[in-house]
């Protein structure tokens, strides 16, 4: 389904997390598989930057992230499941690595904090093989070695946070030479693998408050949250244009 012009599948965790390992016992020609977390920040932007909408439906399992893109899809009458946070499927994929011998990369946040989520990952999942990691601040000249370095890795799975539109569009533009079999966006998921971040506690994450949780802990995501009424406004126009057509 497409929540203004943004593919976004209807699957649960447990289904998404089978697509991924589908994923990678098939590998796909011409590139990585590559899933991204669409939410109402990402849409919005995708609305005003085609390259970020060209990313975004370049996805092969786009999840429904975000307490947002739920409400839309009841708004506009389409049937999605669940949440499923990339943080949540990013862990399922490491146990999943560590216990089918799969390979992983870590791309993006500072060069101390990457590292650190690197060593947490394989404290929390023994077994598992990190064959690299690098930091996500280096200039755009220097994507090419980045993905050389990656490439010469061989990880089986690439987790990116460089941050958006930038992972997404990084992810796009270099799936075919990445040399991996499933790429996927994550976000600020590396600092809460790392320990720097948390996350909102059990309950608001049931009531989807996990968004004021943000808020209340990184004051500066204010500018960002006026995506939310802007991403409403959008959705209930859609719904009604669509009411008075039928």
């Amino acid at each position: 389904m497409e929540i203004l012009g943004v593919p976004v599948d209807a699957v649960t965790e447990e289904e998404a997390l089978a697509r991924v390992e589908g994923f990678l016992g098939h590998p796909r020609e011409g590139g990585a598989w590559l899933v991204f977390t669409p939410n109402p920040e990402l849409v919005r932007c995708a609305q005003r930057d085609k390259e970020m909408m060209a990313a975004l439906r370049s996805g092969d399992l786009n999840l429904p992230d975000g307490a947002g893109i739920l409400l839309a899809a009841r708004i506009l009458g389409l049937p999605l499941k669940e949440r499923v946070t990339g943080v949540d499927l990013m862990h399922r994929l490491l146990d999943l690595a560590s216990r089918k011998g799969y390979s992983v990369f870590f791309l993006g946040t500072r060069p101390e904090v990457v590292a650190r989520a690197a060593g947490r990952a394989g404290q929390l999942f023994p077994g598992l093989r990190v064959s690299g990691f690098h930091h996500g601040y280096f200039p755009p000249d220097e994507e090419e070695r980045v993905v050389a370095g990656v490439r010469e890795s061989r990880p089986d799975l690439l987790f990116v946070g460089l941050g958006f539109p930038r992972e997404q569009k990084f992810l796009w533009r270099y799936r075919s030479s990445l040399g991996v079999r499933v790429a996927m966006s994550v976000g600020g998921s590396l600092d809460v693998l790392a320990g720097v971040k948390s996350r909102a506690p059990q309950w608001m994450r049931r009531a989807h408050l996990e968004w004021m949780y943000r808020l209340l802990h990184e004051p500066w995501r204010a500018r960002r949250m006026a995506a939310l009424p802007w991403f409403a406004g959008k959705v209930l126009l859609l719904r009604w244009k669509d009411g008075r057509g039928r």
